[in-house]
C-alpha cells in the first residue's frame, strides 16, 4: 500500500464548564499520511499524541483567559 493512500485522522474535543449554565467547547482534528517506516498503528499513535497535547494546551489557555476575566 502506498503511504500517500494511507491516512489517519484523529478528532478530540473538550467541554469546559464556565458556570451559570455556560460552557466552551474546544474541538481539534488532524489528519496526516502514514510516513515511511510507520505502520498504520504507529501513524495513529503519533497523530493522536499531537492532537491530545494540542487540545490540552488550548484548554489550559482558555482556562487561564477565563480566570483572568
Amino acid at each position: 500500500m502506498n503511504n500517500e493512500e494511507t491516512k489517519v485522522r484523529v478528532a478530540l474535543g473538550y467541554t469546559l464548564n464556565l458556570g451559570n449554565f455556560q460552557s466552551l467547547r474546544i474541538d481539534l482534528e488532524v489528519s496526516d499520511n502514514k510516513r515511511d517506516g510507520e505502520n498504520t498503528n504507529d501513524a495513529f499513535e503519533r497523530v493522536y499524541a499531537f492532537v491530545e497535547d494540542k487540545l490540552a494546551e488550548k484548554v489550559r489557555e482558555a482556562s487561564q483567559e477565563i480566570e483572568g476575566k
